[in-house]
């Protein structure tokens, strides 16, 4: 029986399953979307939610609990400094998981895990670069017509 036994295995014994975890929640701090198989997206995602919850609260401890799980700086200082104010009045549901399909080579389900709002994010960056564009071409084309 498996009664109090929470998580999932993911065919994996305990340092492989908790590495892949522990990269997992780094990348998608960085990247703010990733994608993986189903199992792997829900397996990740309490965890997700629990260092959002910890960015919340800036203190010298919830930096080092995080620190402790994370695998790289940049990712404690982007979930401190940019994660954390940004999810600040929500009271969780800090990721989505969207069905993609199956992969290719194993028909394994996969899915991308992203954090909520990082989609308006990426929009608006491009919507910057595509102005940023748009004025170099314009000041091109009043400065060609000066020169004539």
């Amino acid at each position: 029986m498996r009664h109090r036994k929470a998580g999932v295995k993911l065919k994996r014994d305990l340092s492989a399953r908790r590495a892949l975890l522990r990269g997992l929640v780094t990348n998608l701090i960085v990247d703010e979307r990733i994608t993986t198989t189903v199992p792997k997206a829900k397996a990740a995602r309490p965890l997700v939610d629990r260092m959002i919850t910890l960015a919340k609260e800036d203190t010298l401890h919830a930096r080092r609990q995080a620190a402790a799980f994370l695998l790289t700086k940049e990712a404690v200082n982007k979930l401190f400094e940019k994660i954390g104010p940004r999810f600040h009045q929500r009271n969780g549901g800090y990721t989505r998981i969207v069905k993609l399909g199956w992969r290719k080579g194993d028909g394994a389900p996969t899915a991308k895990l992203e954090l909520v709002g990082s989609e308006l994010i990426k929009r608006a960056a491009e919507r910057a670069a595509r102005r940023e564009e748009r004025l170099k071409q314009l000041r091109a084309g009043q400065e060609g017509e000066e020169s004539k």
